[in-house]
């Protein structure tokens, strides 16, 4: 039994940066044979970001770029050129999906729209993400996860008071909208085998995004209400947040807790030392409805404990807890460890590099990261003579024309 749930499956993948990328990466790492198609004169731009191995940039030196695009296969055109883009029509008769997450007029100016190629291969399937899908009347606008953060709400909610914007973390959409197009793709992929038919997969990012928001959204239509500044506050849990530990090392260390109960909040005042509560925070009623005095008397109870003592007598009395990590602990935690999510992948350029895991396990066909991300071009002779069975001098014909580099 193979231990690959996709294999057989073959994508030609034209995204670029995140949303795309690490859709495609979930694929491959599955079993999924994919091309990657990139541009020598507009690399992604995940090639030119930081972190770089030994600080140094280069197009073939980012881990940022890495982590996204394991598993596949690089090749590098010029779609600009017709000859390029007749390249593309032959892959496409290799190809079960086509990808790409550029905005709705440049695939279909190099006529390699979805209308386009089912005339070639109607049984393809193609998937389109991009932050506003393809239709409406901001379709067209560019932009990047941190843009669809702030147009989906997140940049709102997630400040500490109003006035004072706080975003979530990165190009947040990047992070959630490869679960939906994954899904999607798989569910077209069963409904080719059933039917023998492709389809089209218009994914808006701005809608994916929209789902993480369901609880406020349901609530304005209910209420009218607004939701407003949130921080690290819950409407169900109190305390919740972060809370800062003794200094260790000279290095700042943070608590991670969420008390769900009243037994739970006795719980946790007895592991901090106080065998009774305010009398103005006995309840959770109460203590949702005052939080900045429950904040004040955490933190202070908190202040001078370790963090690693601290998180393992409130694991014990039934208080969720834990600590703050960063880099450097993640990559030293026990149970990603146990779980072997750390793997180290020789790179072409870059040498051993570490790459996060799968982050599932499948007991039948567990996946695996097969190959490292490819430098700019590697597969080019691969795919171009092997696959396509273009010959030395016709090859060496396309570099000329800087149509294949």
């Amino acid at each position: 039994m193979s231990r690959f749930a996709l294999e057989g499956v073959r994508l030609l993948d034209f995204s670029w940066v995140g949303v795309g990328p690490v859709t495609t990466k979930y694929l491959a790492d599955n079993g999924a044979d994919v091309i990657r198609v990139e541009s020598q004169a507009r690399p992604d731009v995940l090639r030119l970001a930081p972190p770089w191995k030994d600080g140094v940039p280069g197009v073939n030196r980012s881990q940022f770029f890495a982590s996204y695009n394991t598993s596949k296969k690089g090749i590098v055109l010029d779609l600009a050129k017709p000859r390029a883009r007749e390249l593309v029509l032959r892959l496409l008769e290799w190809a079960d999906i086509v990808a790409e997450s550029f905005t709705p007029k440049v695939m279909k100016g190099w006529g390699l729209d979805y209308e386009n190629l089912r005339r070639v291969k109607p049984e393809i399937i193609m998937l389109s993400t991009c932050l506003q899908g393809q239709t409406g009347p901001n379709a067209l606008y560019p932009g990047f996860g941190q843009l669809m953060a702030g147009l989906s709400g997140f940049y709102h909610i997630s400040g500490y008071a109003e006035g004072s914007v706080c975003p979530p973390y990165g190009a947040y959409s990047d992070f959630i909208v490869p679960r939906f197009a994954a899904a999607a793709l798989l569910a077209a992929l069963d409904y080719r085998r059933r039917t023998g038919a492709g389809q089209y997969i218009d994914v808006s990012q701005f809608e994916a995004a929209l789902h993480f928001l369901a609880p406020a959204l349901i609530d304005y239509f209910a209420t009218a209400r607004v939701l407003g500044p949130q921080g690290n506050r819950s409407d169900r849990y109190a305390p919740h947040g972060a809370y800062r530990c003794a200094d260790e090392s000279g290095r700042e260390r943070w608590i991670a807790l969420a008390v769900a109960d009243d037994r739970e909040w006795l719980a946790l005042l007895r592991v901090l030392g106080r065998e009774s509560s305010d009398p103005r925070l006995v309840t959770m009623q109460e203590r949702l409805r005052q939080p900045q005095p429950v904040d004040d008397l955490v933190s202070a109870l908190v202040r001078p404990r370790q963090c690693a003592e601290l998180v393992e007598a409130l694991q014990g009395a039934g208080v969720c807890a834990y600590a703050v990590q960063n880099c450097v602990d993640l990559h030293a935690d026990p149970n990603l460890n146990a779980f072997d999510f750390w793997h180290w992948l020789d790179h072409k350029e870059m040498g051993p590099s570490p790459y996060e895991g799968l982050q599932h396990r499948l007991s039948g066909t567990p996946g695996e990261l097969r190959s490292p991300a490819p430098v700019l071009g590697e597969h080019n002779d691969e795919v171009f003579r092997d696959l396509l069975g273009l010959s030395d001098q016709e090859i060496a014909e396309l570099k000329r024309e800087q149509v294949i580099f």
